[in-house]
């Protein structure tokens, strides 16, 4: 009995020492970029892939803030392998702009891609918005205007200097585009065809617990505004008939990311299946708030169009 007791303990050890290298074998894709630490990701399908842009935590271990300079750009045919490209855009490349590689996002129009982001203004204190565009996804781009499309001073729903910031760009299917920004509050104008000039006054829209970093999709007839929802950040969204509105708010779609205090989405569709790329700080060493990574896990969709909660995974896409 005791040989036999003996011999089963053996086994169990076998059988659980593979279990572990099996579990240590798998492959981990999450985060999906690896030697950089990422911010804010904004993604576009363009032709046969997509383009996925994000800003460059830079900060030193030591250093409790922000500090991005650059933005990257990646792409992937198959959402598993990401192939990284030449920076293809700086705060330096904004004379006007003095610091600040904050949310941003590319779209395409008529062979052009605008590249929308959020900087510190050099001479009108706050956060503002600027347009960059190139004749390819992957740059290099080149400041479109030569001056902030958006600053401080045009909008006065909040008093603060940083609710200008986390541009998303839409076009709708009448060919109209818009431009979606704001912290604490949630603006949002028409844009000319130009893509570089506001069309209208800008208007405000009341969510609940908006934070920061909307996002416009569209799935099937359904508009969906997702946002950072409190803080620290979860993801929660709105659902709509319209682009402009009225908005019902439909509640969470993902929780806290990882130990980030900020929570940024980019839901895209791609080859038949939908995606939810966002950032955490749990992943890769040193990583926390200031020194992010993206990740990308599926999204589904309920046959009332509501969307499933998003579970983040170490696996992301296999």
């Amino acid at each position: 009995m005791k040989n036999l007791f003996k011999s089963l303990f053996i086994l169990f050890l076998i059988v659980s020492c593979k279990s572990i290298a099996q579990v240590d074998s798998s492959k981990f894709n999450n985060p999906i970029i690896k030697d950089k630490y990422t911010g804010d990701p904004a993604a576009l399908v363009y032709k046969d892939k997509v383009y996925l842009y994000a800003g460059h935590d830079e900060a030193p271990n030591d250093f409790h803030f922000y500090k991005m300079n650059e933005w990257l750009v990646y792409s992937s045919s198959d959402m598993k392998t990401w192939e990284s490209h030449p920076v293809p855009l700086k705060v330096t490349d904004f004379k006007w702009a003095k610091s600040d590689a904050w949310a941003s996002q590319v779209i395409e129009r008529n062979g052009k891609f605008y590249w929308y982001v959020t900087v510190e203004h050099g001479s009108v204190p706050g956060k503002s918005i600027g347009v960059a565009v190139s004749d390819s996804p992957i740059g290099p781009f080149k400041d479109a205007l030569g001056k902030a499309l958006i600053t401080n001073d045009m909008t006065k729903f909040s008093i603060i200097s940083w609710d200008d910031i986390d541009p998303t760009v839409y076009i709708d299917t009448d060919g109209q585009a818009y431009l979606f920004w704001g912290n604490t509050a949630c603006h949002y104008a028409k844009l000319k065809e130009n893509m570089t000039e506001l069309e209208g006054e800008i208007h405000h829209i009341e969510l609940p617990h908006f934070t920061e970093a909307p996002w416009i999709h569209k799935h099937k007839n359904w508009y969906y505004l997702s946002y950072a929802y409190e803080f620290p950040e979860k993801i929660a969204y709105a659902m709509s008939k319209s682009i402009n509105g009225p908005w019902e708010f439909k509640g969470i779609l993902n929780e806290i990311a990882g130990n980030s205090n900020t929570n940024h989405q980019s839901i895209i569709e791609f080859k038949g299946q939908s995606y939810f790329i966002y950032h955490n700080g749990a992943s890769i060493p040193d990583g926390g708030s200031f020194r992010r990574s993206v990740c990308v896990d599926k999204l589904f969709y309920n046959k009332d169009g509501t969307m499933k909660r998003v579970i983040m995974t170490s696996e992301g896409i296999q």
